[in-house]
């Protein structure tokens, strides 16, 4: 089953590479809303996603929860990667959107996969250089835009990320990604719904652009 992951996710392997990791490698399923890491933890594996959708926050000093990315099929995650190599406690918080299935590596193969797996070792800068990207774009939106920008950037990634104009997240949701209020993201949705942009129904947010 793992051979079959990852050559439906990460076709990019080569199949010296896919042999070694399903010798080494299991499968973790999680429900939605479950906790895949915590902010302190320190890790005994990495994470190639396989099925399902992951949110990472960053957790300020006050209990707030800061959005930072989504994980997909055929991403890894490149903090823990970090951490797991540099044996350091996680800096951020990693939940399932949905029903989600992870391939786990432990951490001492790390090591070995740099070395002896040219194909695992442009996965693994490549995932840090798309992360690094992503992490840019949030910086801008923050530095750079002002809240109503922002509020329609994400909707639209929604949109894209989801494949569905029917967006099921609640304004809190949505407030809390933005490190907003409820009541300002309210008020920015209804003023998108008078310009045409979305309709606001009683449990999802439908995208008219």
């Amino acid at each position: 089953m793992i051979k079959e992951y990852l050559k439906h996710n990460f076709k990019n392997f080569e199949p010296a590479l896919m042999e070694k990791i399903e010798q080494n490698a299991s499968i973790k399923e999680f429900e939605p809303d479950e906790i895949l890491m915590t902010t302190g933890q320190y890790f005994r594996s990495t994470m190639l996603v396989v099925e399902g959708r992951i949110k990472l926050y960053r957790e300020g000093p006050e209990g707030g929860e800061f959005f930072m990315y989504y994980l997909e099929p055929g991403n890894a995650c490149a903090l823990s990667m970090i951490c797991a190599a540099k044996k350091e406690a996680s800096e951020i918080m990693a939940k399932a959107v949905e029903k989600t299935k992870v391939i786990t590596l432990p951490i001492e193969l790390m090591d070995d996969l740099m070395r002896n797996y040219k194909t695992w070792y442009y996965f693994v800068l490549e995932t840090y250089r798309s992360r690094y990207e992503e992490l840019l774009v949030v910086i801008d939106h923050i530095a750079f835009k002002g809240m109503d920008e922002r509020l329609d950037f994400y909707l639209r990634n929604q949109v894209m990320k989801l494949q569905t104009k029917e967006l099921k997240i609640t304004h809190s949701e949505i407030a809390s990604d933005l490190s907003s209020s409820r009541e300002v993201i309210s008020r920015l949705l209804k003023k998108m719904e008078q310009k045409g942009d979305l309709l606001l129904h009683r449990n999802y947010i439908e995208w008219l652009r």
